[in-house]
């Protein structure tokens, strides 16, 4: 399924991220050159973020587009991040915000899920269906969605206007922390909930199983949801986010990506970074 927009939508989002370009031609010096961020990693594990920090920078070394990287692993301590504040249109990434908005605001009114609402989350989920998630968007409505990022800190998200729930901007810092919520017991979502997501993402149809799951060794637990979509401005949207549990690790993984010249190149590039990450915890 191919996350298209309107052109209506997609001629307003050009203007709108032309105009943040010029302006930040107009602020800049032209005496400074950009510099390229650097791949960040620490771990209490010896040796393994020099590991990880080499061999994500060689995975990506050649790779067009701008990419932006988040790892974190609970049982050696380890975090990677590269373009961690980035923003970039969430495409269907979203989804799982819309599922865990929807089970905080059931919690909050001590009630079940509905037959109805079972069905639109397990068909957004596995899926990826947009009828499914526009239906939930606008019955949770703005407000609803504004109150479950402000609960779970994701402060650097901000929903889609209009409907437009694919255009939310989205950070690797605000993934990681929706993929840490989903993973450990907290007091935004119940354990149920948890569960009931992490459920549905692991019951994603075999085509839309791409991503950070690639390479992810046997007897690990996957869970992913996956988004893509093409615009005027920035080519393809091309995501990934992924949970794995077993071997002796839990880890989460973000990558997010645009400026990609068709969904397959976007595809590899994170399938090449989500290799050596599994590589090097599995070492």
């Amino acid at each position: 399924m191919t996350h298209r927009i309107s052109g209506r939508t997609r001629v307003l989002g050009a203007g709108i991220v032309a105009g943040v370009l010029v302006s930040g031609v107009a602020a800049a010096s032209p005496a400074v050159a950009a510099t390229a961020p650097a791949v960040s990693c620490t771990s209490a594990r010896a040796g393994l973020a020099d590991k990880l920090r080499t061999d994500i920078t060689a995975a990506l070394a050649s790779r067009a587009g701008t990419i932006a990287v988040g790892l974190y692993d609970r049982t050696t301590n380890t975090t990677c991040t590269l373009r961690s504040t980035t923003a970039y249109d969430s495409a269907s990434v979203v989804k799982v915000t819309v599922l865990a908005t929807l089970l905080w605001d059931a919690k909050k009114h001590n009630r079940y899920l509905t037959d109805r609402e079972v069905s639109l989350a397990k068909a957004m989920i596995t899926q990826s269906d947009n009828t499914a998630t526009s239906t939930l968007w606008k019955q949770l409505g703005l407000t609803k969605i504004r109150g479950f990022l402000s609960d779970a800190g994701m402060t650097q998200t901000i929903p889609g206007a209009n409907g437009y729930w694919g255009l939310t901007q989205i950070t690797v810092t605000d993934e990681q922390k929706l993929l840490k919520l989903i993973t450990a017991r907290n007091a935004v979502l119940s354990d149920n909930s948890r569960a009931y997501i992490l459920k549905l993402m692991g019951q994603v149809i075999s085509s839309q199983r791409w991503g950070t799951p690639y390479g992810a060794p046997s007897g690990v637990a996957v869970h992913v949801k996956n988004g893509w979509l093409q615009r005027s401005t920035h080519g393809w949207r091309v995501h990934s986010v992924g949970t794995f549990n077993g071997n002796g690790h839990d880890y989460m993984i973000t990558v997010l990506t645009h400026g990609n010249s068709t969904m397959s190149y976007g595809i590899n590039t994170i399938q090449g970074v989500a290799k050596v990450i599994h590589r090097d915890l599995a070492a």
